[in-house]
């Protein structure tokens, strides 16, 4: 049988797809490598805590939306392209906060929903919230612009170009929203082995699989940005 030949979009694609993922893992290997140094500076209360808000908010760009920035630069990309656009914003943010019913659920159910709080998991949020104006003001607006807009964001542009390059006539055979889920779960180290751990994992693979698909439906990706502003990390 013929090798199918590509398209010279498609090649463009597999570049694109290639650089973010070298460019992602590159910044994760730098991570994991001094991983212990970077959490002992970033959770050190001695330190400025804008310093430690840039200095986080660096690694989680690297992992989560310099790839896709670069490639966009390099490609004369329009970003606002992607779906991030005011036709059925409203509709994209109602039916992507739906994604999130399964997983504040099982939050519910196994207990584990304490408190309500954007970002409270991320090590420097409670020291910027307590600090003085303007700082908690700039630490929260990088705060939301890192691990919210471009962390959600980061799925969309992704997803987009896995489907481009991959593209698949039944609706529900997304491999972009499917990639992407499974991606999320992978690098949240969400794999579940027990009951609750796997019941855990599939909650998070509806929240990932299901707003891209909301994005597919809509063509606005503001649900998808916002649900990570507003909810992810929130609980």
């Amino acid at each position: 049988m013929a090798k199918e030949e590509l398209t010279m979009e498609q090649r463009k694609l597999d570049v694109d797809l290639w650089a973010i993922a070298l460019i992602s893992f590159a910044v994760l290997g730098i991570y994991m490598a001094f991983q212990i140094q970077f959490a002992a500076v970033v959770k050190d209360s001695d330190i400025n805590v804008l310093l430690r808000v840039f200095l986080g908010a660096v690694f989680q760009f690297g992992l989560a939306g310099l790839g896709i920035v670069a490639v966009s630069i390099y490609r004369k990309e329009n970003l606002f392209a992607y779906g991030l656009n005011k036709k059925r914003a409203i509709l994209s943010i109602f039916l992507c906060s739906l994604c999130f019913i399964p997983y504040i659920a099982f939050m519910l159910f196994t207990k584990q929903f304490t408190s309500y709080l954007p970002f409270q998991s991320v090590w420097t949020t409670q020291d910027v919230l307590s600090s003085g104006f303007p700082v908690n003001v700039v630490g929260m607006l990088i705060t939301a612009l890192v691990w919210g807009f471009f962390e959600g964001f980061n799925y969309v542009v992704i997803s987009d170009k896995i489907n481009r390059r991959y593209p698949n006539k039944n609706r529900w055979i997304n491999w972009g929203a499917i990639a992407c889920a499974v991606l999320c779960i992978l690098i949240h180290g969400a794999v579940g082995v027990t009951a609750e751990g796997i019941i855990e994992m599939l909650t998070i693979f509806i929240i990932v699989y299901g707003m891209l698909m909301v994005k597919e439906y809509t063509g606005n990706a503001w649900g998808c940005v916002l649900i990570f502003v507003f909810l992810w990390n929130a609980f």
